[in-house]
């Protein structure tokens, strides 16, 4: 939310307002309300409005008063005197008045929507095609940020490849599917995690221009984008074995549950690793219609505690935040110790590996791809300065790469298995 302060006019240009946008914890915790006031040499008066489309209503209301942050010549003074209407005075005893409001057109609305599009976490092609009404509908799924969907996506990716038989390639229509899966499954998360959310965000400086906490979109729209969301899921789901469709229905109860875990514990990342890593499971049930809990036990307990990792060190850049506003985290949890805590998470997960290899009879491809995630993750801890903030945010998308070391060992191990010759004629 929006909240403009008036700054008091020079005694030679009596009756201008300076109007400056600011934005403060305070206003956001009570959004969408809109905060005007109005001081200048005569009375001053207040006023707070609720109004269902923030954007529209702060930029028309900033189009109605003056918005010159330097003091105005008498010649300007005059010029605005004339043009602006002066805001009535408050009764005496009574409320406050209320400025009228100076609607937008739809143009205006979707140049508005547009400039107050976040635009850190990077762009991408789609983000630059779509449509400005589109845009705060694709940041709702963090579309603009595809880290999220590479962290959900790989792990389905180890569990097809370490399913598929030997001497055989993994599936690229069941691999297609799940990425599929990824983007709407992530997407339908952060859209539940952003209405759970939207008030906490709106007082924290990294999340309060998501669309939700800004106000660009209402919770309507969000529960809208849910259901298509959801919809399209389920068109994905109902694709595999019948074991998987319950199996997959099961991880919906994680994503509807997590963003309630940061209000009740400061082990949130260890559910999200619960969450994040069902393919682990999900993927090896699609490919053998059943699970082998000898591999997919502890693939999944190292997929949990890679995840321990890398959110946690998400976690360090809201820390503050975070604690201002009661949110728990482990972050907030592990402290000055956290370094230590991620060594013990990257053991976790190379004997997870280990372990998921042997009872899979991997070949010496799949180790050289573990070896190069746990390597990876132990360069994120040394260097990573946790207090730093964009430092924190870079170790954490960087762990595509991690995952992705991996899922290439897999692969190729599938490869070496099954020879050069059938892999060319597969592709």
């Amino acid at each position: 939310m929006l909240a403009a302060t008036s700054a008091e006019t020079p005694a030679s240009s009596p009756g201008v307002s300076t109007l400056t946008p600011t934005t403060t914890g305070d206003a956001f915790s009570r959004a969408p309300a809109l905060q005007l006031r109005w001081a200048a040499s005569q009375p001053a008066w207040s006023c707070r409005a609720t109004h269902p489309h923030p954007v529209r209503w702060t930029l028309g209301a900033a189009a109605h008063f003056s918005t010159s942050s330097s003091p105005a010549s008498p010649a300007s003074s005059s010029s605005s005197s004339s043009s602006t209407p002066a805001p009535p005075s408050a009764p005496a005893g009574g409320p406050a008045a209320s400025p009228p409001p100076h609607p937008l057109s739809d143009a205006e609305v979707e140049a508005a929507i547009e400039a107050a599009a976040p635009t850190s976490g990077g762009t991408n092609l789609l983000m630059a095609a779509l449509p400005p009404r589109a845009v705060p509908y694709a940041q709702l799924m963090r579309l603009d940020k595809p880290i999220g969907t590479w962290l959900l996506a790989l792990p389905c990716m180890w569990s097809i490849g370490l399913a598929t038989p030997a001497g055989e390639l993994p599936s690229l229509y069941l691999m297609a599917l799940f990425g599929a899966g990824a983007v709407l499954l992530r997407g339908a998360g952060c859209t539940i995690n952003d209405l759970w959310d939207r008030r906490l965000d709106a007082a924290v400086e990294r999340t309060r221009s998501r669309p939700l906490a800004a106000g660009m979109l209402q919770p309507r729209d969000a529960v809208a984008l849910l259901a298509v969301q959801l919809s399209l899921g389920l068109v994905i789901l109902l694709q595999l074995n019948d074991y998987s469709k319950l199996l997959g229905a099961g991880s919906l109860l994680l994503v509807g549950a997590y963003p309630a875990m940061k209000r009740v514990t400061f082990w949130p990342q260890a559910f999200l690793g619960l969450t994040m890593n069902w393919g682990a499971l999900l993927g090896y049930s699609a490919v053998a219609g059943q699970l082998d809990w000898a591999v997919c036990l502890p693939l999944y307990g190292a997929g949990v505690a890679w995840t321990l990792v890398y959110d946690t060190i998400y976690a360090h850049q809201d820390k503050k935040d975070d604690a201002r506003v009661g949110v728990k985290s482990t972050a907030l949890l592990f402290g000055a110790a956290s370094k230590t805590y991620f060594a013990a998470f990257t053991a976790a997960t190379a004997a997870g590996l280990v372990a998921a290899g042997l009872a899979a009879g991997a070949g010496p491809s799949y180790y050289a791809g573990a070896a190069g995630m746990v390597s990876h993750m132990a360069w994120q801890i040394k260097s990573v300065d946790l207090e730093n903030g964009p430092d924190c945010a870079a170790k954490f998308a960087s762990n595509k790469w991690a995952g992705g070391l991996l899922a290439a060992g897999i692969l190729a191990d599938k490869v070496a298995q099954s020879g050069w010759h059938e892999w060319y004629e597969a592709m």
